[in-house]
C-alpha cells in the first residue's frame, strides 16, 4: 500500500467516525468554548495548577523543596501543561480534511494526488499555530521545568503568562489593545528610531569623555531611560552637545508618551460598550425563561416594574446607549442595539425566550423588529404595542401574537371610570398589584393533576381563590374567532381538558401556594 493511499484512508476512516468527532469536539469546547459548561472548572484546574507550580519554583530560589511538591510539580504540572499543549495543536484543524480536500481536487480533476502539496498544507497549518503568541507561550511555561539548568527558571514569567487563557479581563485587554496594533507598531518603530539616532550621536559625543558611557549599549540605555522620562541619574552627559541631544530626546518622549496614552484611552473608549456588550451576552446565556423587552418606553418601565416584583428574569434592548448605560448602571441587563438588525438577537437562544415584547413609539419599528424575530424563530410569543390602529393588521402579518393600544385601552377605562369608579379601581388594582391581589392563569397541561378534573374537585376555598373563567381552544374550527372560548364562571361539574386555561383571582400567596399544590400533585402522575 503506498503512502498516499494510507493517508487518503485514514482520512476517511476519521471523517467517517463519529466517535472521533465527538471525543475532539469535547477537547475542542473545553479548551475554546467559553460556552462550555466544563470549561470553568477545567480553567479553574489550569489556574490552580500555574499558581501552585509558580509558588513553588520562588520558594525553590531560597530553600529546597519535598520530594512530593518536586514530583507534583516536574511530573504531574508539566505532564498537564505538556497534554494541553499537544491537544490544543491537535484541535487546532482538521488535518484529515486538508487530505480530502486535496483527494476531492484530484479526482474532479483527474490528476494524481499531490502528497507533498497536501503534507506542506498540513504542517504549514500546524507551524501557524505552533508560532502564535499564545502557543509560544505555553511552550515556555514547560520549560521550568527543567530546573537543573538554571537559566531556564527565568521561564517561569510564561507560566504566569497562561494566565491570559483563563482570565477573560485580562485577554478583553489585549483584545482591545490589539484594535490599536498598527498605531502602536508605529508608535513603536519610531521609538526604535528615535533611541538608535540618539544612542548614537550621545556615544559620538560622550565615548571617552564621559566615565560612564564605556559602549554603545550604554549610549542606548541611557537614550531608553531619558525618552521614558524614567531618569535614573546613573548615565548623565557631561558634554554641551550631550546635553543638548538630551533635551531633544525629553520634549520628544513627553509626546511619545502622551501619544501612547491617548491610543490606549481611545481604543478603550472605542471597544468599551462592545465588551460590556459582551459581557451582558455572556450573562444572557445562563437564563432561562426570560423575556425581551425592545425599547425603553414608559410602557416598559411598568411591565418592568411587574417583572421585577415576580422574579421574573428580562433583558432589554434600545438604542440609546445613555439609556442601557444608565440601566447596566441600575444592575438590569440592557443591550446597546437597533432590534432591527440581525446583531441584536444573532446569539440568542430562543428556545429559553418566554416572550418578545415590542414596546418602541414607533408601530414601524415595531414592524421591522416582528419581521427580525420571526427570522430567527417561529414559535416565540410575541406582543407589540401600536400607536396607530391602522397598523394592527400590518403588525399581525409581521408575525405578531397580540396587539394592544395603550391609548384605546386608557380610552376605555376613562369612559368606564364615570360609571364605575369604584368597581373600575378595584380592577385596575389588581391589574397592577397594588393590593397585593393578582389576576393570573394556569395552563391544563397533558397528563397534568388537572386533566379531566371538574371545577368542583379544585380546593378553591382551601387556597382562598376564585376562579373567573375557563378559556377553552377550538383548533379544528376554521373561524378564527371561533376557535377560542371564554366560559366566565364555569359550573362544578365542568370538566377541563388539555390545553385548557384557567384564569383564577386572590392574593399572591394564595396564588403562589395554589401553583405550587399543582405542580406537586402533578408530580405525582408522572
Amino acid at each position: 500500500m503506498s503512502f498516499s493511499k494510507l493517508l487518503i484512508d485514514l482520512a476517511f476512516l476519521l471523517d467517517n467516525s463519529p466517535r472521533y468527532k465527538k471525543i475532539k469536539l469535547f477537547f475542542w469546547n473545553l479548551l475554546n468554548n467559553d460556552d462550555y459548561t466544563y470549561k470553568k472548572y477545567f480553567d479553574l484546574f489550569m489556574v490552580f495548577l500555574i499558581i501552585s507550580s509558580v509558588i513553588i519554583i520562588i520558594h525553590e530560589v531560597t530553600s529546597p523543596i519535598s520530594k512530593i511538591l518536586y514530583y507534583y510539580d516536574v511530573y504531574f504540572v508539566t505532564g498537564i501543561f505538556l497534554i494541553e499543549y499537544i491537544l490544543r495543536l491537535w484541535v487546532y484543524n482538521d488535518i484529515h480534511k486538508i487530505i480530502l480536500e486535496e483527494y476531492e481536487e484530484s479526482l474532479f480533476l483527474d490528476k494524481e494526488f499531490d502528497t507533498k502539496k497536501v503534507l506542506k498544507q498540513i504542517i504549514t497549518s500546524k507551524l501557524e499555530y505552533i508560532f502564535s503568541p499564545l502557543a509560544i507561550v505555553d511552550l515556555l511555561a514547560i520549560l521550568p521545568s527543567y530546573r537543573e539548568v538554571r537559566i531556564l527558571r527565568i521561564f517561569i514569567l510564561f507560566r504566569v503568562f497562561k494566565l491570559l487563557r483563563y482570565s477573560h479581563n485580562l485577554t478583553h485587554f489585549f483584545q482591545v489593545i490589539a484594535t490599536k496594533k498598527i498605531e502602536l507598531y508605529t508608535l513603536f518603530m519610531l521609538m526604535a528610531f528615535v533611541i538608535l539616532v540618539s544612542g548614537i550621536s550621545l556615544y559620538v559625543f560622550e565615548d571617552r569623555v564621559n566615565p560612564n558611557i564605556n559602549s554603545l549599549f550604554d549610549a542606548f540605555y541611557w537614550a531608553l531611560v531619558t525618552i521614558s522620562t524614567v531618569g535614573f541619574g546613573d548615565i548623565t552627559p557631561v558634554t554641551h552637545e550631550g546635553r543638548s541631544i538630551t533635551m531633544i530626546i525629553i520634549l520628544i518622549g513627553v509626546g511619545m508618551i502622551s501619544f501612547a496614552t491617548s491610543i490606549i484611552v481611545s481604543a478603550f473608549s472605542e471597544q468599551l460598550e462592545q465588551v460590556r456588550n459582551n459581557r451582558v451576552r455572556h450573562t444572557i446565556k445562563k437564563l432561562a425563561d426570560f423575556y425581551i423587552i425592545c425599547g425603553y418606553t414608559n410602557m416598559a418601565q411598568l411591565f418592568i416594574k411587574r417583572l421585577e416584583l415576580e422574579k421574573h428574569p428580562f433583558i432589554i434592548i434600545d438604542q440609546d446607549k445613555k439609556v442601557v448605560e444608565s440601566l447596566l448602571l441600575q444592575g438590569k441587563l440592557a443591550i446597546a442595539e437597533d432590534a432591527t438588525k440581525k446583531n441584536a438577537f444573532k446569539t440568542i437562544d430562543f428556545d429559553k425566550v418566554k416572550a418578545v415584547l415590542l414596546l418602541t413609539n414607533s408601530d414601524m419599528h415595531n414592524i421591522y423588529i416582528a419581521l427580525n424575530v420571526r427570522s430567527f424563530s417561529k414559535k416565540v410569543y410575541l406582543l407589540s404595542r401600536t400607536v396607530d390602529n391602522n397598523s394592527y393588521k400590518k403588525l399581525k402579518l409581521a408575525g405578531v401574537d397580540e396587539v394592544i393600544s395603550p391609548y384605546l385601552t386608557s380610552g376605555y377605562f376613562s369612559s368606564l371610570i364615570l360609571e364605575q369608579p369604584i368597581a373600575l379601581q378595584a380592577i385596575n388594582d389588581i391589574l397592577t398589584a397594588r393590593k397585593n391581589a393578582l389576576c393570573d392563569q394556569i395552563e391544563v397541561t397533558e397528563g397534568s393533576f388537572l386533566e379531566n378534573r371538574t371545577i368542583g374537585e379544585i380546593e378553591v376555598n382551601r387556597f382562598k381563590i376564585l376562579i373567573l373563567g375557563v378559556v377553552r381552544y377550538h383548533p379544528e374550527k376554521k373561524i378564527k374567532y371561533l376557535k377560542s372560548e371564554f366560559i366566565f364562571n364555569p359550573k362544578e361539574d365542568f370538566v377541563l381538558r388539555a390545553n385548557d386555561v384557567i384564569v383564577i383571582m386572590g392574593y399572591s400567596i394564595s396564588i403562589s401556594s395554589f401553583k405550587s399544590y399543582i405542580i406537586e400533585s402533578s408530580l405525582k402522575y408522572v
